[in-house]
């Protein structure tokens, strides 16, 4: 990186702090359009994403995936297989080789290929006056400013959480050797994910949350999620009210109350994946007067722009839509907004989302309870996977499809999935309601047989008739 930390030049057109994917991708588009950008970047260059979120833990899922697969291998008559995890620290040093390769790929060897990009590192904030901004003793003096600062992990209000040492995960997935057992306060992405993951390298899992298993969710899917994870072993405790956590002579123990009553549950580690929180307090907003949300993220209207005309946030740091694709997103349209005369309407109506517990779950739309909460007259079609000739072949029948239509309109507007690979299911819906298909429409489409999208369309067809009655590829 030492070649890409200088410059002189200190008046841009733009200047994008972060050196995040909302950053590079914001920065990026400013360079394909002609403009001169600064990026300020403190802290390893590339994020949250490719060194700490998406791509390490996706890389250790896959990899206990590989582990538990041959356990399920007997629901297959005559065959046997198995698999064992040998070398804890091994999988995790070729986990951060992948991370390093990618870093390099994706950030650090496309700097020279932006010579209009200058890559500075260090701690950016404004000096209050218009859009200067301070980096060490250097002032600059953009035009525009786009601020990708990203978010970090927040402790959850626990009695006695500040004095005991919480994993959180990022420091989770840098483990050189596994816990006997481990507790995960929080419920949401994270800790399903990890939960998940852990209990099949081998960990004695207790997730712990304060409703249900992602709570936003539609209920039927997440009451399947945790049925499933039971299945595999962890202890799922939801509706838990937490009274205080200290260390004891076991480890770490939490009292909390459940549905059962009182109790203390007792872990040799912890983590916690309660949330989020903007990374925007040590920027100096309020000296040039940018409001922040109530959830401490910076507020923006639907162009990326901040009530200061000449400043755009985008990503994790605007406390909405916190996925590195649409940090990516977010950025390529402050850019495009910055050097014009705001164009460019962000639009997350058909944004996808993934779970990556296996099965993974997946969505898109509106929830039931979301459209009923907008007043919309709503109708529901609900499949299990055994209605799905693909999971029935492969003896992987657990899982569900849930669809939302309005009722007045037979329109499609909301999707959920829980099954194996979801995340590829779900973009038909993607396509579909961009489409403004209606359930008729989409039940009516040709889809290739035995696929586990052809789900879909039996979900479609589920809200005229019983599926069940249909002949294969009837319909």
């Amino acid at each position: 990186m030492s070649d890409y930390c200088e410059t002189k030049n200190t008046s841009p057109d733009i200047l994008v702090i972060g050196g995040g994917s909302g950053g590079f991708s914001a920065a990026i588009t400013a360079a394909e359009a002609g403009a001169q950008i600064v990026v300020v970047g403190e802290g390893t260059i590339g994020g949250t994403c490719v060194n700490v979120g998406c791509v390490p833990s996706k890389n250790l899922i896959r990899a206990t995936e590989s582990l538990h697969k041959p356990t399920t291998a007997d629901r297959f008559a005559g065959v046997e297989a198995s698999s064992k995890l040998v070398d804890w620290r091994a999988l995790v040093e070729q986990k951060q080789a992948l991370v390093d390769e990618l870093r390099k790929a994706k950030y650090e060897d496309l700097l020279p290929e932006y010579p209009s990009i200058s890559y500075v590192v260090g701690h950016a904030e404004f000096t209050g006056n218009g859009t200067e901004i301070a980096v060490g003793d250097t002032i600059y003096r953009p035009k525009k400013v786009i601020i990708a600062t990203g978010a970090s992990s927040a402790l959850p209000p626990i009695n006695g959480i500040q004095s005991i040492d919480v994993l959180d995960s990022t420091t989770a997935l840098e483990l050189a050797a596994l816990p006997k057992s481990l507790l995960i306060i929080g419920g949401g992405v994270i800790g399903c994910e990890l939960g998940n993951m852990f209990v099949r390298a081998g960990v004695d899992v207790t997730l712990c949350c304060r409703s249900r298993l992602l709570p936003d969710a539609e209920p039927e899917i997440s009451a399947a999620l945790a049925e499933n994870l039971r299945r595999e072993g962890v202890r799922v405790c939801e509706g838990v009210g937490y009274q205080k956590i200290e260390k004891s002579s076991n480890g770490i123990a939490l009292s909390c109350e459940t549905e059962q009553g009182k109790t203390i549950i007792e872990t040799e580690q912890v983590l916690a994946t309660a949330g989020r929180k903007p990374n925007a307090k040590t920027l100096n907003l309020e000296s040039v007067g940018i409001d922040l949300r109530n959830n401490g993220g910076i507020a923006i209207d639907a162009f990326m722009q901040t009530n200061h005309p000449d400043v755009y946030a985008v990503g994790d740091v605007t406390g909405q839509d916190m996925f590195v694709y649409m940090a990516a997103y977010g950025g390529k349209l402050a850019a495009r907004n910055a050097l014009s005369e705001n164009e460019h309407a962000y639009d997350n109506s058909t944004m996808p989302a993934v779970v990556f517990t296996d099965p993974q779950v997946a969505t898109v739309g509106l929830t039931e309870a979301e459209a009923k909460a907008k007043s919309i007259e709503v109708k529901t079609s609900v499949i299990t996977l055994d209605n799905v000739p693909r999971f029935i072949a492969a003896r992987e029948t657990t899982g569900l499809i849930k669809l939302v239509a309005d009722a007045q309109t037979d329109k499609l507007i909301g999707a959920s999935v829980f099954a194996p690979e979801a995340g590829d299911s779900i973009q038909t819906v993607v396509m579909a309601l961009k489409g403004g298909l209606t359930t008729r429409e989409l039940g009516d489409t040709i889809f290739p047989y035995l696929t586990a999208v052809e789900g879909l369309k039996l979900a479609a067809q589920s809200f005229d008739k019983d599926v069940k009655k249909l002949s294969c590829c009837a319909g």
